[in-house]
């Protein structure tokens, strides 16, 4: 071990070795020789060297420059790779918030690297690599250097992207030369991890057939890096590559994904309720944030939202409160960073008084259906400030982390999106443009239903949309009656349902008024102005259900719900 890291500081500084050596031997071994001649023979020897110093300096640099090239390729096959020092990391597993589950695969890998040696006297092997796979911003890379810290080994660190050249060879060049110097560092330390972040850029699936022949080097760049992950070198070096990427496990190539190369897949899913409060306390130490703030009815507002995007709120609430010239972030800051960043920037357009006006009653009628009417979220805001190209919004949130969506939640969204429909035929009679976006909202949820998830009340089971409704090689498989009955089915959860929102809306005509009128004064409502006007009409909120604590986050694929805003105008 110690001549191995010795081996490894010269591999690693023999170019400081070397100029520290031909310093001795070019300046001051003839420095001692020529002390001892003559004054004058001594002047003309320097003089002469002296003079042919630069040519000489730039034949050497000449010819090394064109060595090099000829040899590694030069600067082409350079990889921007970053060696972390596992000591100097100091992330710990205490340190990632949340991912559960994740941390205690990732805790598997930590043990087996420690206890190599006692895997290796039963005749078991180290795992080769380790993929997770998850959205954008939820702590991958954090889980990964925390792996190295508490394995207490090296950590390189690189990006799928930086493989991709356009120069034939250049990306295969690159991976044999991260696996090199990993396999450095694995005799010296026992161990090294490769990071691969962005690996569906260098993993994605092979193409054999393709006419212009762009495809080789990808090809050429993967297929390195399955030999090099094979284990077919010219020793056992403790190597474990873990990848990370944001897209599916199925762009990959089945090669990369077959025991012996990717032989763990770890699912990284966005936090609960209790880590995402646990977030926003982490980052809120970073932060000069007012004592009074409930970051836990922050944390139920920020539902779905990744780490990384709980820092951004809370940065974005930094730039407000230097904005308006304050030293403390308060909660209409961190509420209005939340909705600057999902519902863009406000700007007020130019209106008439009864164009406001019907867009303040349009926004009251989603607000009511929502409060009153939909059965898992709530409003959190109200507003008839334009953002986006939208005229007015109603924000909305579930009230607890929702992965599966029943009929009665479906319906309740498609009641929300109606409310504006109905509150402008209550009032005017009349209807404006502004109910496209909602009735697209709803009849998209109502075609689903009956289509795809046999929710209506025909009797119909079964997703038909997957059945080929044109001419094919066996003809037209949906029968046009079949069709008329599904789509009068879709129409009549759409009927039932405004029929519902126009009696809620018309029998608190007086709670539409008033909310209307308090939007055309104000512009917007936050949840704590929304749930007191309600209270003067004796209508309490629904209590909001506490998370389970500490829960697996990650939800079945393709069955998570994303954040709902309101329908906007």
């Amino acid at each position: 071990m110690v001549w191995a890291k010795i081996r490894l500081f010269f591999q690693r500084n023999w170019l400081w070795v070397a100029i520290v050596v031909g310093f001795i031997v070019a300046i001051l071994i003839p420095v001692w020789y020529m002390s001892g001649m003559e004054e004058s023979v001594r002047r003309y020897i320097v003089g002469i060297n002296v003079a042919s110093l630069p040519w000489g300096i730039l034949q050497t640099l000449v010819f090394v420059g064109f060595l090099y090239l000829l040899q590694y390729g030069g600067g082409f096959a350079q990889l921007r790779k970053s060696k972390v020092d596992a000591s100097q990391v100091k992330v710990r597993f205490t340190d990632v918030i949340g991912l559960t589950e994740a941390k205690r695969e990732a805790w598997e890998m930590v043990q087996l690297i420690k206890d190599r040696a006692a895997l290796k006297r039963v005749g078991g092997k180290i795992l080769h690599g380790m993929l997770m796979i998850g959205p954008p911003g939820c702590g991958k890379t954090m889980l990964a250097k925390a792996i190295a810290t508490e394995a207490g080994i090296p950590f390189l660190s690189t990006a799928g992207s930086e493989f991709v050249e356009v120069f034939v060879g250049v990306g295969a060049s690159r991976v044999r030369k991260l696996f090199k110097q990993a396999r450095q560092y694995a005799r010296a330390y026992g161990a090294c991890i490769i990071f691969i972040d962005e690996l569906e850029v260098v993993g994605k699936q092979r193409t054999f057939m393709d006419a212009f022949g762009g495809s080789s080097e990808s090809n050429s760049t993967l297929n390195q890096l399955l030999v090099e992950m094979d284990g077919l070198t010219d020793d056992e070096s403790h190597i474990v590559v873990i990848g990370a990427m944001n897209a599916r496990e199925e762009v990959l190539d089945p090669a990369l994904m077959r025991p012996g190369r990717f032989d763990r897949t770890i699912s990284i899913g966005r936090p609960n309720l209790q880590e995402r409060q646990e977030i926003f306390e982490y980052y809120a130490r970073k932060i000069h944030l007012d004592p009074a703030v409930d970051l836990a009815r922050l944390a139920r507002k920020a539902v779905f939202k990744t780490p990384a995007e709980i820092e951004n709120i809370l940065k974005e609430a930094a730039l407000v409160a230097v904005r308006d010239r304050r030293e403390l972030i308060n909660y209409r800051d961190l509420s209005t960073a939340l909705e600057r960043i999902e519902l863009g920037v406000a700007h007020r357009l130019t209106m008439s008084p009864r164009e406001r006006e019907m867009v303040a009653y349009h926004e009251a009628g989603h607000l009511i259906v929502l409060y009153l009417m939909h059965p898992t979220d709530d409003v959190f805001k109200a507003s008839i400030v334009q953002r986006a190209g939208t005229l007015g919004v109603v924000h909305h949130i579930p009230r607890e982390e929702l992965h599966l969506s029943d009929r009665n939640r479906l319906l309740g969204h498609i009641k929300t999106s109606l409310g504006g429909y109905a509150a402008e035929k209550i009032r005017y009679g009349v209807t404006t443009s502004g109910v496209s976006s909602d009735f697209t909202s709803a009849m998209t949820v109502a075609h689903d239903m009956v289509w795809s998830l046999g929710m209506g009340e025909g009797g119909l089971i079964g997703d038909f949309s997957i059945i080929p409704a044109g001419q094919s090689m066996k003809g037209n498989q949906l029968s046009e009656a079949l069709k008329e009955k599904l789509n009068m089915e879709t129409q009549r959860i759409l009927h039932d349902c405004m029929v519902e929102v126009d009696q809620v809306l018309r029998t608190e005509s007086r709670i539409l008024d008033r909310f209307a009128a308090e939007l055309l004064r104000r512009e917007e409502l936050d949840y704590d102005e929304i749930v007191s006007i309600f209270l003067e009409y004796g209508k309490p909120p629904r209590p909001i259900p506490l998370s389970p604590p500490m829960t697996a986050n990650a939800a079945p694929e393709g069955m998570q719900d994303g954040v709902a805003s309101a329908p906007a105008l």
